[in-house]
């Protein structure tokens, strides 16, 4: 029987900046059937050391490594989630009895290519959970992805699941809007069911700004969006840009750095460049570009989704004698809700299509805690046996009970 647990959810993304570990209470809902109730206790954000975060982004890039550098790469990764859960459990004085740690994605490739003489489709977390079981004593589940690809799906995105429990709407369409490396978003109708949810990754979120940032002014990232704000859109480029096959492709579909990093990043300077542009506009023509793909992907699929599923995109004022808009709200999350550069350009454009932008705080959850908080929830489904994958999102066959657990204690994990 399910019972309330404290559980981390272990998080580090595309943009491989580090780690970050949601501390929450789950808890069975009231009825039957309800969702799971999740209280974050707190979260706890930790910068990769430079010299893992630079071996990171050499596998992620696709950079030739040897079996050896890629073992101990993922037990140096698994040692650090370990240290950053208990210094988490230390600081907000819990005993952790569960962890959802997603690990490191360095590969995810869900077009099938042929390898060995048969079609593959493949997806890879590094990060050695049997470490983190070990030094918590408690279970670990990772690598949620594998069993809904195995299903058929995407192998994302994950974070559907959590969306649908928290915050959906009986009165408001909500868009919940994550912009880490990759920028996914998840539509829900207002008063649909799980399977009215459509979720899909738009394409760059803060990979291809970091990079520019990186390359021209040795920055980490554009804090603020201060570099952005001092520069010039190259409108051409954005729209060349734009023609990427990966935008016109129909959901469910998911991204990663095989499509958007850095051989992406380094055309698309040579196009500013091309296109007379300096430091400052490369750096802003590469946040437009992350907003008009957002935008374009709301206005392309979302739309017709929610009209789709009986959601009236207009609605006739009698007493005024002129349509209203519907009601829609896009709540973001991720690193990028702190460029304020990026969000002034989500604000225009949505406001374009009678969308109000909210920051994710506004609904209860730190913008940057919401993908650990997701894994957390992951977790405690895959403990109690429930399913975790959003088919409706990912595309897979049916819904799958998701991950592998670690057990790392006999006598905690027979409770």
């Amino acid at each position: 029987m399910a019972k309330a647990m404290v559980v981390a959810g272990v998080m580090s993304g595309t943009s491989a900046d580090g780690v970050d570990v949601a501390l929450c209470r789950i808890s069975p809902g009231g009825r039957e059937g309800d969702s799971p109730r999740v209280r974050l206790i707190g979260l706890l954000e930790t910068n990769y050391p430079k010299a893992v975060r630079a071996a990171v982004l050499r596998v992620m890039e696709g950079e030739a490594q040897t079996a050896a550098e890629m073992s101990r790469l993922n037990w140096r990764l698994g040692e650090i989630y370990a240290g950053c859960v208990e210094k988490a459990a230390e600081k907000f004085g819990v005993r952790v009895g569960l962890v959802g740690c997603h690990g490191q994605t360095v590969q995810h490739e869900t077009g099938a290519v042929r390898f060995l003489g048969a079609p593959v489709r493949s997806t890879w977390q590094i990060g050695e959970a049997a470490v983190v079981a070990e030094r918590m004593r408690c279970p670990v589940v990772s690598d949620f992805r594998p069993a809904d690809l195995a299903a058929g799906g995407e192998g994302a995105p994950l974070v559907p699941m959590l969306d649908y429990c928290l915050f959906r709407s009986a009165k408001v369409n909500r868009v919940l809007l994550n912009l880490g490396g990759i920028a996914n978003l998840t539509a829900i109708p207002a008063g649909g069911g799980l399977e009215d949810v459509v979720a899909f990754d738009t394409g760059p979120g803060n990979m291809v700004v970091d990079h520019c940032v990186g390359r021209i002014f040795g920055r980490a990232y554009d804090r603020n969006g201060a570099v952005a704000r001092r520069g010039r859109v190259l409108r051409g480029v954005v729209a060349r840009a734009m023609r990427e096959r990966y935008f016109a492709a129909a959901a469910p579909k998911s991204c990663g750095r095989e499509e958007f990093g850095a051989g992406f990043a380094e055309r698309l300077i040579g196009m500013c460049r091309e296109a007379g542009g300096t430091d400052a506009d490369c750096v802003a023509t590469a946040t437009a570009l992350t907003a008009e793909s957002v935008v374009a992907a709301y206005r392309g699929f979302v739309v017709p989704h929610f009209e789709a599923v009986g959601s009236e995109p207009m609605s006739q004022n009698r007493d005024m004698g002129h349509p209203v808009p519907w009601k829609v709200e896009i709540c973001v999350a991720g690193g990028g809700a702190r460029n304020g550069t990026l969000m002034g350009m989500l604000r225009e454009g949505f406001a374009e299509h009678g969308a109000k932008v909210r920051a994710m705080e506004e609904l209860g959850v730190p913008a940057q805690a919401k993908e650990g908080v997701a894994f957390a929830l992951l977790a405690w489904l895959t403990w109690n046996r429930r399913a975790g994958n959003v088919p409706a999102a990912t595309g897979a066959a049916r819904a799958v009970v998701l991950g592998k657990v670690s057990f790392g204690s006999v006598e905690r994990c027979r409770g």
